[in-house]
């Protein structure tokens, strides 16, 4: 489930399956890092965690080539950052992150490769915990086929870093419109993907219901285009 950018090419896989299974929304069986499912009433009902933090970021790979480093190392001039993770010297435990992630407004949920559909656990996460998304990766256009308009904030809304960061402070003062928001958590709850066996109930169903003979011939030309 990693991104092109981070998937070795080959070849070879060109005519050779049936179906496809990922994390892309065209994929004959899309199985995306997480998604939205209506609320039930045996749902907790939604509560803002207490804040601590504005900005906070957890990151173990860090390469300055990467768009997301340069862009952070922009934002920290206007606006404190929290940082934590192994690139930081500042590992944090399973329920250490929960906690941290929970405890700050906003979390830098920044994609370490721009790919369609690569929207990883690191916007349904912060979104889970309680936490407004700041994103970077593919369009907002994208995201938005993901999750509602106004559960997030993209850094491409913005035309400098500055003005994002400026954003950012002017939301730490405004109460309700920060907790706006959270909105779509009245009609929603994030769902993340179980990997492995998730693919694998989905793809039996698929196979259930698609009798018909299909062969993937450009695959190579789909997923690392």
């Amino acid at each position: 489930m990693e991104s092109p950018a981070n998937s070795a090419r080959i070849p070879e896989l060109n005519d050779l399956f049936n179906v496809t299974c990922s994390y892309r929304l065209d994929s004959d069986v899309p199985v995306p890092y997480g998604y939205l499912v209506p609320v039930t009433s045996e749902d907790e009902s939604f509560k803002v965690p207490e804040k601590q933090l504005l900005v906070c970021w957890v990151v173990s790979n860090w390469n300055s080539r990467h768009r997301r480093v340069q862009f952070y190392n922009e934002l920290k001039r206007h606006v404190h950052v929290s940082v934590f993770g192994d690139a930081f010297g500042r590992r944090l435990s399973d329920g250490e992150l929960k906690r941290t992630m929970s405890s700050c407004k906003f979390y830098l949920s920044f994609e370490n490769s721009e790919h369609t559909d690569y929207i990883a656990e690191k916007l349904f996460g912060p979104m889970m915990l309680g936490t407004v998304p700041v994103v970077l990766g593919p369009p907002r256009k994208n995201y938005e086929d993901h999750v509602p308009a106004d559960a997030f904030i993209h850094v491409d809304d913005f035309s400098s870093v500055k003005l994002l960061a400026e954003r950012l402070r002017q939301l730490d003062h405004e109460d309700h419109e920060y907790r706006s928001f959270f909105n779509w958590t009245r009609r929603f709850r994030v769902h993340r993907s179980g990997f492995g066996p998730e693919h694998v109930c989905k793809t039996c169903r698929y196979l259930q219901t698609h009798r018909g003979q299909h062969v993937c011939p450009r695959l190579n030309k789909w997923f690392w285009c």
